[in-house]
């Protein structure tokens, strides 16, 4: 089967080179990218489309090789107090304790987690599916996107066919343990078809939006890709 990267060669020649990743953007790279990025995003949705991603099997986990890394520190987050707000562009706004997210079906996915730096590791992640956290506020007809908010103050946006891809989810386990506080206790995003970071950890709010606004992501708004999928 042809990877991803392999398949964006194939589909695009000699112009590849234009499917910008999102490190090291000088001002030429990123005029190109600024240029090409409705492309590569259309691109990138249609690969995208092939359904689940497989997983690897339990016993690959390679707990030693997930990096902890943070944008402003980690926050220390009392479960007792924690609420997830999900509002924006829904018919029921939303504050979810941690006992609601565990009321509804809980998903694992043993899938490999890759950062924009280079490294990667296999991690088994569990918790519910970002779908069904998203079905029970009722979304509208007219979103399109979805903005994540974390206690550390990092931003995401994400397309809403991708939060909605069966394995998305809002992690509160890893590798079979509940979440630490550096690798995003006690609620993340976790999944196999975005790179790491796209997926948010902290997380304390969900927003449906019809439309993207100025602010796209802690990184993204400092050149790296919108889309970043794999």
């Amino acid at each position: 089967m042809l990877s991803r990267r392999r398949s964006l060669g194939l589909l695009l020649g000699s112009g590849s080179s234009l499917v910008l990743g999102g490190c090291a953007l000088d001002g030429w790279s990123g005029t190109v990218g600024a240029a090409t990025q409705p492309l590569n995003e259309r691109v990138e949705a249609l690969l995208q489309r092939r359904g689940t991603v497989p997983e690897f099997d339990r016993r690959q986990v390679q707990p030693e090789a997930l990096l902890i890394n943070s944008f402003n520190g980690t926050p220390r987050i009392e479960p007792a107090s924690y609420r997830l707000a999900v509002a924006g562009a829904v018919q029921r706004p939303l504050r979810l304790d941690l006992a609601a997210l565990a009321a509804l079906p809980q998903r694992e996915c043993v899938i490999r987690h890759v950062c924009v730096e280079g490294w990667a590791a296999i991690v088994a992640w569990s918790g519910p599916r970002l779908a069904d956290v998203l079905a029970l506020a009722g979304p509208s007809p007219l979103a399109g996107y979805l903005a994540i908010r974390s206690a550390d103050q990092y931003f995401e946006t994400w397309d809403l066919a991708s939060a909605l891809h069966p394995q998305t989810l809002l992690a509160t386990h890893m590798n079979g343990a509940p979440l630490a506080a550096g690798n995003g206790a006690p609620v993340r995003l976790a999944s196999p078809i975005k790179l790491g970071y796209k997926q948010s950890k902290w997380v304390t709010g969900l927003e449906l939006m019809s439309r993207l606004g100025e602010r796209r992501g802690t990184w993204e708004d400092q050149g790296y890709e919108w889309f970043a999928g794999l």
